[in-house]
């Protein structure tokens, strides 16, 4: 077993390099600990912007981060490209794809995935996006789809690839339905001259009656009205039924016919096995306490999406957001250290900064405490905290510019098909037909 582990410091394993494993291994940089860092990946994301990935204005360079740059010079922490496959809690040790790692401490700062409810027609033939890979797959889906509406000789025959549904109307289903409308606006009749954008529809769906839900009532009307006057079809209070790659059934017995369905309706938390069934809460989530610990535990701990800190105050956990992760981190990093020299610890207690969505050109909502913004100052103040909160002084350059040419001349961004999206075929398929083994 490999520990990793060359001093006589405390080692502190953290999984996951998100918004709150980051913070949490900055606060570290100078205690006398060690810390060892996992990712599947070599590079920190920045979700919030991964629609704009999607939609081809931005490319994915922008918006990722080498993790080992990003810790460069701080000498307690070393960084694993691993994947977690269990957590054995009574012997202290992960087990991994690069062999089984001990630890004295122990943070999951796993995140969140897409949560398809259980529908498998639905996962497998929707698009999630919560990843890079996943943006980039949405993205050459749609563009491949663009240049099949191309050669399509009937309307009819043209009308699923055209089609665009957002499934899910918090705010990666708002801006995402921004985007394809300003697309269908701007950039159809120049990229694509034999198509008419009357034929391209964008719709947007929910089972809740408001689009942005968790934002106020003002806000979530400012979104809806911007989204109406923008071309998008509001669904509101509808509850998908299945999807078969072609048509969106609805309970009611609506239908449309579609080749292109983003599943934003639900997150869960990436829980690796090994930890309790009896410990996860709604929407997969790590039960914890006060100071983000696991229920039952004494040194392991989850923060942001994957951990659910229920308290009286709390019944459901702090919402999946960045700040909450952030600042889980930061508040957890002094925790540790209070531990390791036996002092008392303090409860975490979130700070809420407030929310916010853009929904296109000009557009957006901010719900800021009791300051309440929308339009033009509510997107440029969406635009400067996203380009500030960017790791690395070059991707914030390179997105600057990209909006500015986006802005400026209404159709930034390349949207190159430099590899092909092709859906693997589904198990259950793949074996009711039989398909021949090859050599």
């Amino acid at each position: 077993m490999d520990t990793t582990q060359n001093t006589k410091f405390p080692l502190i394993v953290i999984v996951g390099g998100g918004f709150g494993g980051i913070e949490l291994a900055k606060q570290l940089a100078k205690e006398p600990v060690e810390i060892l860092l996992l990712d599947k990946h070599n590079y920190h994301s920045f979700p919030p912007l991964l629609y704009q990935v999607a939609t081809g204005s931005l490319e994915c360079e922008a918006i990722a981060f080498s993790l080992r740059k990003n810790f460069e010079g701080q000498k307690n922490l070393r960084f694993r490209v691993a994947e977690v496959t269990g957590v054995n809690t009574q012997n202290n040790y992960l087990e991994t794809t690069i062999g089984e790692i001990a630890y004295d401490y122990l943070v999951m700062a796993t995140g969140s995935t897409t949560n398809f409810f259980g529908n498998k027609d639905i996962e497998h033939n929707a698009m999630p996006m919560k990843t890079i890979p996943e943006a980039l797959n949405l993205r050459y889906m749609f563009l491949q789809n663009l240049e099949q509406a191309v050669i399509a000789p009937t309307r009819e025959e043209r009308e699923p690839y055209l089609t665009f549904v957002m499934v899910g109307a918090g705010p990666t289903g708002v801006e995402l339905a921004g985007s394809f409308a300003e697309l269908k606006n701007h950039v159809l009749s120049k990229d694509y001259p034999e198509l008419k954008k009357e034929e391209m529809q964008v719709y947007l769906v929910d089972f809740l009656p408001k689009v942005l839900g968790p934002m106020s009532e003002d806000s979530s009307a400012k979104a809806k009205g911007y989204l109406e006057k923008m071309g998008v079809n509001l669904m509101l209070g509808v509850k998908v039924e299945s999807y078969d790659g072609t048509e969106l059934k609805f309970e009611g017995g609506k239908v449309i016919r579609t080749k292109n369905v983003v599943w934003s309706a639900g997150v869960m938390g990436v829980v690796p096995e090994g930890i309790s069934e009896d410990l996860l809460v709604k929407g997969n989530r790590i039960k914890t306490d006060e100071i983000c610990r696991v229920v039952g535990t004494s040194n392991i701990f989850a923060i942001g999406d994957v951990g659910a800190s229920v308290t009286e105050a709390t019944p459901n956990g702090h919402p999946g957001v960045a700040q909450v992760a952030i600042q889980q981190g930061k508040k957890l990093a002094e925790n540790l250290v209070h531990l390791i020299k036996g002092e008392p610890t303090e409860a975490f207690k979130y700070n809420d900064l407030g929310s916010m969505a853009t929904i296109g050109r000009n557009k957006a909502v901010a719900d800021l405490g009791k300051i309440k913004l929308s339009g033009f100052i509510a997107w440029l103040t969406w635009m400067f905290i996203h380009l500030i909160s960017l790791l690395g002084f070059k991707n914030k350059v390179i997105t600057f510019i990209a909006w500015l040419g986006s802005y400026m001349t209404y159709n930034g961004g390349t949207r190159l098909i430099i590899r092909r999206y092709v859906r693997e075929v589904a198990p259950e398929a793949a074996a009711a037909a039989q398909l021949p083994k090859t050599d």
